[in-house]
């Protein structure tokens, strides 16, 4: 998505940084809007949570393409960026966690539960495959998707089904990973017999 948007992100990402924004700022400017957004979900009001959240998505694309202008990009500038994303997402399933819990409703928690332990496996087989020289860039439920599919179900107030959709995708799309690096581990073990 960042190489399909670069015309457009980086005239942006060149205005916030000749007005004094930072990669790093613009980073937590996100994850503090998210967390506003997230409060809005507690209280139930979807529209408004939705709306802010999507407003904070393109934040996320702004700061890497920022720190490429800048000619800093860094592995620890990526890393702080991605373990700021899973904050990010845990924060928005905590105010929708904490909705359903204040509400009493345990099928909603337990929805809201299973799509972000989803979520985090997704990116978690990824980084461990990756880190033992494995591909995992497969399945169906990115963190883009998970986005696309939950900020609708928040703003046209039906999160419950957006959610439901992450909770089943998200743990599939693992799941498919968890087998692609398995076959990936299974080729390299037979490649080093022959």
């Amino acid at each position: 998505m960042r190489a399909l948007f670069k015309g457009v992100l980086d005239p942006i990402a060149a205005f916030l940084l000749k007005i004094g924004l930072t990669p790093n700022a613009l980073t937590l400017i996100g994850l503090l809007g998210n967390t506003v957004g997230a409060v809005f979900l507690a209280r139930g009001n979807m529209l408004v949570g939705g709306v802010i959240i999507l407003f904070m998505v393109p934040l996320d694309a702004l700061d890497g393409t920022m720190a490429r202008l800048l000619g800093e990009p860094s592995t620890f500038g990526a890393f702080v960026d991605s373990v700021t994303d899973r904050y990010t997402e845990l924060i928005t399933y905590l105010g929708l966690l904490i909705y359903y819990l204040q509400a009493g409703d345990w099928i909603g928690s337990g929805l809201v539960y299973l799509a972000a332990a989803g979520s985090i496996l997704v990116s978690y087989v990824r980084a461990r495959a990756e880190a033992l020289d494995y591909d995992a860039k497969v399945g169906i439920m990115t963190r883009l998707e998970r986005y696309v599919v939950l900020i609708p179900s928040l703003v046209l107030n039906f999160p419950k089904f957006g959610v439901g959709i992450i909770a089943v995708l998200a743990n599939i799309t693992a799941i498919h990973r968890i087998a692609h690096v398995r076959r990936q581990a299974h080729d390299k073990m037979k490649d080093t017999r022959n």
